[in-house]
């Protein structure tokens, strides 16, 4: 339900402020902006998101299935299984979704977006499988969609490539600024769900899988703090595709072994991922052309504006609001928040703070709207309960977190 009052609110935000626009300002053209938005947006969710994705989609979704046959999935739900019992208790033990989870997780710590969606998409039909109520979300259900958003993403390859291209002086500078805010965000979302679940956190195998992803992710910030920085982004590249084809290979050898017939266990497993791409893109163009309304309006300029002033008041340092409408976007669009990020950098330089917040912005946490969409909408589930307040909750704490830690490391 606030899923579908916020998209309202999003239109009518957007007629609200165009209407002011015109009113006050004639500003004869804003209407058609926002109209021919609206088209560029539902061709984009399409053209540009929906399509490519279903051959990334195709190909994951037939190598899980043959991982599946293989018994790679099954090992991974058995590694995970004393962990995953107790944050996900309605999952049966050994369940495949678990694998597929830990799969979706993998991929998204070595930021690897591509490959991660394709193996969520999977766990979720699996959760789905398992949920008594179809159109409404399973506690296991968020749990994961909280946990996939939140992040975490180890290695922000993209981010560090752009920084490269408009000229940072060294691109990797926010990789450890990135991996805290993102890891503050994870564990809000993670204590977030877990008390509206009563999961009980103080379980020694909760403590103890908690514990060691905390050593596991110190010792990444101190393996990349001890290298030459030029090398960071080296390393980070080749390390997750090596990762990444190690797994293909081995569900590959794995199924050899098990005398698996590969090449129709990964068609069968692909028929589905093709059905899967073209059942999202409703939702997908839904979420999309409401959150272009609301930018192409210039409603988010006027928050970022009025959050200025308001911060100016106050006597504080505001140096981080020019990096501002990237935090704002990325709840909302992937995509926008990104060219935020872009066009700060260009307006204030790549190496300036506003430039390198907005950067720790967009590497901090995932887009969770556009995540509902995908995810919820893959399964037809209407009811995603508190999901979205999660959400943009552990949202919230990932933008004070990454403010905080830049202004320690760049201010």
């Amino acid at each position: 339900m606030a899923l579908n009052y916020l998209w309202i609110a999003f239109f009518i935000v957007a007629f609200i402020v165009a209407l002011i626009k015109l009113i006050f300002t004639g500003d004869t053209e804003i209407f058609k902006i926002i109209i021919d938005g609206m088209f560029d947006s539902s061709e984009v969710a399409v053209m540009k998101i929906a399509l490519p994705l279903a051959g990334v989609m195709t190909f994951f979704m037939g190598l899980l299935n043959i991982g599946e046959r293989a018994g790679a999935i099954n090992f991974l739900a058995r590694l995970v299984g004393p962990f995953f019992s107790r944050l996900f208790p309605e999952i049966p033990k050994n369940h495949p979704a678990n694998g597929q989870m830990i799969m979706n997780f993998s991929a998204n710590m070595l930021g690897l977006d591509n490959a991660a969606t394709p193996f969520g998409l999977k766990a979720m039909q699996s959760l789905q499988e398992l949920n008594p109520s179809k159109d409404v979300a399973s506690n296991a259900q968020i749990m994961f969609m909280v946990l996939h958003s939140a992040g975490p993403v180890l290695i922000p390859l993209s981010i560090m490539a752009q920084r490269s291209i408009y000229g940072a002086a060294d691109p990797s500078d926010i990789f450890i600024p990135c991996l805290i805010a993102t890891y503050v965000a994870t564990v809000t979302g993670l204590l977030f769900v877990a008390i509206r679940q009563k999961i009980n956190l103080l379980d020694r195998v909760i403590l103890t899988w908690l514990g060691g992803i905390s050593l596991f992710i110190g010792l990444v910030l101190w393996y990349f703090s001890s290298i030459p920085k030029e090398q960071i982004e080296v390393v980070s590249k080749i390390s997750s595709n090596v990762i990444l084809f190690t797994f293909i290979i081995s569900f590959l050898v794995g199924a050899m072994i098990k005398k698996v017939d590969v090449f129709s266990a990964f068609i069968e497993g692909a028929k589905g991922g093709f059905e899967t791409s073209v059942k999202i893109i409703p939702y997908l163009v839904a979420m999309i052309v409401a959150i272009g309304a609301l930018r192409n309006s210039g409603a988010l300029t006027w928050v970022v504006d009025g959050m200025k002033y308001a911060f100016a008041l106050t006597g504080m340092n505001t140096d981080f609001t020019d990096a501002l409408p990237t935090a704002l976007m990325h709840p909302l669009s992937g995509g926008g928040s990104r060219a935020m990020m872009i066009d700060t950098m260009k307006t204030f330089g790549a190496d300036s703070f506003a430039g390198r917040l907005s950067c720790v912005f967009q590497g901090s946490s995932d887009t969770i709207f556009y995540v509902l969409a995908l995810y919820f909408g893959s399964v037809n589930i209407r009811n995603t309960r508190y999901t979205l307040w999660a959400g943009l909750t552990a949202d919230l704490v990932s933008i004070i977190t990454a403010i905080w830690v830049s202004y320690i490391f760049f201010h």
